[in-house]
């Protein structure tokens, strides 16, 4: 019965290698954060709702989604480049712990929206997954109602908030820099927002099916897809290019969606894809289920170079296993 078991054991492990189920090593990489931000016109009781709400429920929250496992009161109150809204400061000032600035004149409810219109990502991706979890479980458990909607990366993300079409967003850590500063992606410095929260860290992914590929150098003369022009994602790529002495030039570039992506891997359309999310991430884990799926590492030289030129990343390990 043992030597059965063994047997059916190891095939298992076979199957589940040829289906691509997991990978058998850490991916060393790097990550920005996954942010929560706010119109300034968002009543102080209404984002102290939100975030209270969230962090005195985490083990509900963590039972309704496993990003929940990685948010800590610590982190949240961690920004200090951009302003916090004065209700999450109001929050975690309760618990102790002080932020480094608070928006003056936001929180005053110039916003009247009987809802707060949440901005997430694509289906396929962490925001929008996490986004309706949170959205669902601050509505049904206090008196602020939130509704999660697809959002089109970062870069829209805020620039939808400070049209007013909606009040909540979720954005990258560096893209919410570089818009409040009035940098890189934008032209200038954009008004209205400011913090809720930093939730977790979100992986720079570079996916293949392709094996030969091991190193952002591989990708030299390859089709990779590089997120939407002008998305959070995209400017990830130029960065991971950048520090490896590579330009958009020396890829065929594709501009795609995560589940776009997917797809196109899927269907040998490209060779490799940027995804910039909470590991695990939907789009790759419907991809592996059938097919063998490997990321692409940094080494500690390049990451180190990376990290030097902007300083919005964080190095950090995908452990195997996660795919």
């Amino acid at each position: 019965m043992k030597k059965i078991f063994s047997v059916l054991l190891a095939l298992s492990l076979v199957l589940a290698l040829a289906a691509g189920a997991f990978a058998m090593e850490d991916t060393d990489t790097v990550a920005v954060g996954a942010v929560v931000i706010a119109a300034d016109g968002v009543s102080e009781d209404a984002i102290y709702a939100f975030v209270s709400t969230i962090f005195e429920n985490l083990d509900a929250v963590s039972e309704a989604h496993a990003k929940g496992l990685e948010l800590s009161l610590e982190n949240a109150a961690s920004i200090t480049d951009v302003p916090y809204h004065p209700g999450a400061a109001k929050y975690f000032a309760e618990k102790g712990i002080e932020v480094a600035s608070v928006k003056e004149g936001a929180g005053d409810g110039s916003v009247k929206a009987k809802k707060l219109t949440f901005a997430t990502g694509g289906e396929a991706g962490t925001y929008y997954a996490f986004g309706s979890v949170l959205a669902q479980f601050v509505t049904n458990n206090s008196d602020t109602a939130v509704t999660a909607v697809v959002g089109n990366g970062s870069k829209s993300n805020v620039e939808d908030l400070a049209a007013g079409d909606v009040q909540l967003a979720f954005c990258q850590s560096d893209v919410m820099s570089y818009a409040y500063q009035g940098k890189s992606l934008f032209e200038e410095n954009v008004e209205g927002f400011s913090v809720v929260a930093n939730l977790y860290l979100e992986q720079v992914q570079i996916v293949t099916l392709d094996p030969s590929i091991t190193s952002v150098a591989d990708l030299a003369g390859k089709t990779v897809s590089i997120g939407a022009l002008g998305s959070g994602v995209y400017f990830n790529a130029i960065d991971a290019l950048t520090a490896y002495g590579l330009t958009e030039a020396d890829i065929n570039p594709v501009y795609q969606s995560f589940a776009d992506s997917a797809e196109s891997l899927q269907d040998g359309k490209i060779d490799a894809a940027f995804i910039v999310a909470g590991a695990p991430t939907t789009a790759i884990t419907s991809l592996a289920t059938g097919k063998e799926v490997y990321l692409v590492g940094f080494d500690a030289e390049h990451t180190a170079a990376l990290i030097e030129m902007s300083p919005y990343y964080t190095a950090v390990t995908i452990p195997a296993g996660t795919y």
